[in-house]
C-alpha cells in the first residue's frame, strides 16, 4: 500500500466489496492501479436451523458505512486529499437476496445467503411442475440449473413464507435485490429518491433474466410466481447508477457494478475469449471468459454474464464452475472446532505434517455445486485412524478445496476442449502457500499469484474508473500497468497426484445421498400465496398437459 506522501496524486477511484464474510472499501490510484489505502469489517452470519444461512442486510450496510469512512480517515493520515476519489464501484456476493419496504427503508426479512438451503424442497415442489423433473430445463434461458443458489427460489420461500414479504408485495411497498442493489438504493438516498437498480452480471445469477435478451423473463418470474414490479432495473456494469447521498464521499457517482466473480474476472484483466481466473474466498470459483456468445456446459458448469463495461458496449459471458466451500472451511475449523485460532495458524497445522496421510475431506456443508449439482451430499471426513490429529485433518481441509478446483477445471478443460496451461488465482486464500503449492501439485499445472492479490475490489474500480462521464481508468490493454506475480510450479509427479485425486473422488461418492428433505415450516395455509399455475386445475394430469403446451416456448 502507499506510503505517507503529500502532493498531487492524480485521479482516484473506490471500491465497496461486500463478501459473505467481511466487507472492504479499498482506494486505488486510476492510472497507476495502486492500492492505497482500506478498511474492512467482519460481517457475522446466522444459522438459526441446520442448512440455513442469513445476514442482517442492515449490519452489511452499516459496515460498509464504516468501511468509508474509516478509508477516508487513513487517506488523510496519509495526506490524500479525498476529492480526489471520482467514483465509486461496487462488487459483492451473488444470489443472497433481500426484500425491503420502499417506505421505510427496512428489511422485511434477514437476507437469505446464497450458501443457504431451506429452499430444498422448494427446488422438489418447482420440479414436479417441469417435464421429467429436469432440473436443466431452463438452462437455455438462464445459462443455469434449477437448485437452491440462485435468488429466484429464495424469493419464492420468502414469499412463501414471511407474511410481512406478502403483505408489503400485496401493497406494492416491496423491492427486491441482491447486495449490490440494496447497497446501490441505500447509498443513492434510500427511501428519499435511492436507485433501484443491479447489473447485468447480478441479474443473471437470480434465474429470472434472459442471459440472450438481457431482460427479465415474463415466463419465467410467472413460473416462480415472481411479481416483476418488484425487480430491480438492468443496467451495464459500468455507468453512472447515482451519486453517494451521505458520508465523506456525499456527491461522488456510484458508476461500476459487478458481482464478486466477474469483477475478480476484469481485475485479472481477462478480457480475451479463453482466459480464466480461480478466485479462492468463502467458496471457490473458477470463471472462463467465453466472448460475446454464450456457451452451454454439457459438464456441471454454469453459463453465466462476464460483464457489460457501458450502455452502449458488448455483453461478454463466462463459464464457471462454483465450489459452495473453500475459505469456509477454515473458517468452520477454527470457529466450531476450535483447532485453531486463526486462519494462519490451520496453515501451520497443515505444514507441521505436510500430507493427509490417507485423511480425505469432503466439505459438502451446503450439498455439493459444480459439476454436480447434488443437494443432498453432506460434509464427511474418511480415512481415519488412530494415528489422524489435527494436523491432518487441517491438510485435508486445504487438500479438499485443491481436489474441487480440480474437479471444476476438468470440467471446463472438457466444455472448451483446450486445456487451460497455467491458473491466475486472487482471493484471501491465496496467502496461503501450502495452499498455492498443493493446488499446484494437484492440477499438474503452474498457479499464478498477482502480487497485488485485491482484484477483485480493483474489477469494480476499473470498471467504475471507465464509466462514460468519470473516464479516469482506461481499459485499453495497452495501457495496463504490468503486474508483478508469483508462481506455484508442480513438485510432485503426475502419478501421485492422480492417486490422490482418485481417493477424493471415492470420498465424494460417499457424501452423495444423506439428506433427504424434511417438511418445509411453512405458514399457515391459509396465509399461503396463491400458485396461479396450480390453482386453475383441479388434476395433476391437467396441470401438467398445460405446463407441457407452456414450456414448449422454452424448448425453442
Amino acid at each position: 500500500m502507499a506510503e505517507a506522501r503529500g502532493g498531487a496524486m492524480g485521479p482516484l477511484v473506490g471500491a465497496i466489496d461486500q463478501g459473505t464474510s467481511s466487507t472492504r472499501f479499498l482506494v486505488f490510484n486510476a492510472k497507476t492501479a495502486e492500492l492505497l489505502s482500506y478498511h474492512q469489517v467482519e460481517i457475522q452470519q446466522k444459522f438459526p436451523k441446520e442448512g440455513w444461512v442469513e445476514q442482517d442486510p442492515k449490519e452489511i450496510l452499516h459496515s460498509v458505512y464504516e468501511c468509508v469512512e474509516k478509508t477516508c480517515e487513513k487517506l488523510k493520515q496519509l495526506n490524500v486529499d479525498i476529492a480526489s476519489i471520482k467514483a465509486v464501484g461496487v462488487c459483492n456476493q451473488r444470489e443472497t437476496t433481500v426484500v425491503w419496504d420502499k417506505q421505510t427503508g427496512e428489511p422485511l426479512y434477514d437476507a437469505l445467503v446464497w450458501l443457504d438451503l431451506r429452499t430444498q424442497s422448494t427446488v422438489e415442489r418447482l420440479l414436479k411442475k417441469i417435464p421429467g423433473n429436469n432440473k436443466s430445463f431452463f438452462k437455455n434461458k438462464t445459462g443455469l440449473p434449477l437448485s437452491t443458489y440462485f435468488s429466484a427460489v429464495k424469493l419464492c420461500w420468502l414469499l412463501d413464507n414471511v407474511k410481512e414479504v406478502r403483505q408489503a408485495v400485496q401493497e406494492r411497498r416491496a423491492l427486491f435485490g441482491t447486495i449490490d442493489t440494496w447497497l446501490i438504493w441505500s447509498l443513492t438516498g434510500g427511501k428519499n429518491g435511492g436507485i433501484h437498480c443491479t447489473d447485468v452480471t447480478n441479474a443473471s445469477r437470480t434465474m429470472l433474466f434472459n442471459i440472450h435478451s438481457l431482460e427479465w423473463d415474463t415466463e419465467l418470474c410467472k413460473f416462480f410466481g415472481i411479481p416483476m414490479e418488484i425487480l430491480p432495473k438492468v443496467r451495464s456494469s459500468s455507468e453512472i447508477y447515482g451519486l453517494m447521498s451521505s458520508g465523506a464521499l456525499t456527491g461522488v457517482p456510484i458508476s461500476g457494478c459487478l458481482g464478486d466473480q466477474s469483477a475478480a474476472l476484469v481485475g485479472q484483466m481477462c478480457f480475451k475469449d479463453g482466459q480464466a481466473k480461480n478466485t479462492y474466498g468463502t467458496g471457490c470459483f473458477l470463471l472462463c471468459n467465453t466472448g460475446q456468445k454464450p456457451s452451454i456446459s454439457e459438464h456441471g458448469l454454469l453459463t453465466t454474464v462476464a460483464y457489460k463495461m457501458g450502455r452502449d458496449k458488448p455483453v461478454y459471458y463466462a463459464l464457471e464452475g462454483s465450489v459452495a466451500i473453500a475459505g469456509a472451511v477454515v473458517r468452520w475449523l477454527r470457529d466450531n472446532l476450535g483447532i485453531a485460532k486463526s486462519s494462519s495458524e490451520v496453515e501451520k497445522l497443515a505444514a507441521e505434517v505436510g500430507t493427509s496421510y490417507g485423511c480425505y475431506f469432503v466439505p459438502a456443508f451446503s450439498g455439493l455445486y459444480a459439476p454436480y449439482w447434488e443437494p443432498s451430499a453432506r460434509g464427511i471426513i474418511c480415512g481415519l485412524t488412530q494415528f489422524t490429529n489435527k494436523n491432518h485433518i487441517a491438510f485435508a481441509a486445504l487438500e479438499a478445496v485443491c481436489f474441487q478446483t480440480r474437479e471444476i477445471l476438468d470440467a471446463m478443460n472438457k466444455d472448451s476442449g483446450i486445456p487451460l496451461k497455467q491458473l491466475q488465482v486472487d482471493g484471501g486464500m491465496t496467502n496461503n502457500k501450502i495452499l498455492m503449492q498443493l493446488q499446484a501439485d494437484i492440477l499438474c499445472i503452474p498457479v499464478v499469484k498477482p502480487s497485488m492479490p485485491e482484484t477483485t475490489a480493483l474489477g469494480a474500480a476499473m470498471a467504475a474508473g471507465a464509466a462514460e462521464g468519470v473516464g479516469v481508468w482506461s481499459l485499453n490493454p495497452a495501457d495496463f500497468t504490468a503486474v508483478t506475480s508469483e508462481r506455484f510450479e508442480p513438485q510432485i509427479n503426475p502419478e501421485e497426484s492422480e492417486y490422490r485425486y482418485t481417493r477424493w473422488k471415492k470420498a465424494v461418492q460417499k457424501s452423495m445421498g444423506w439428506e433427504t428433505t424434511e417438511p418445509q415450516v411453512d405458514a399457515a395455509p391459509t396465509e399461503r400465496r396463491p400458485r396461479p399455475i396450480e390453482q386453475e386445475f383441479e388434476t395433476e394430469e391437467e396441470q401438467s398437459l398445460c405446463f407441457l403446451f407452456w414450456a414448449s416456448g422454452f424448448s425453442s
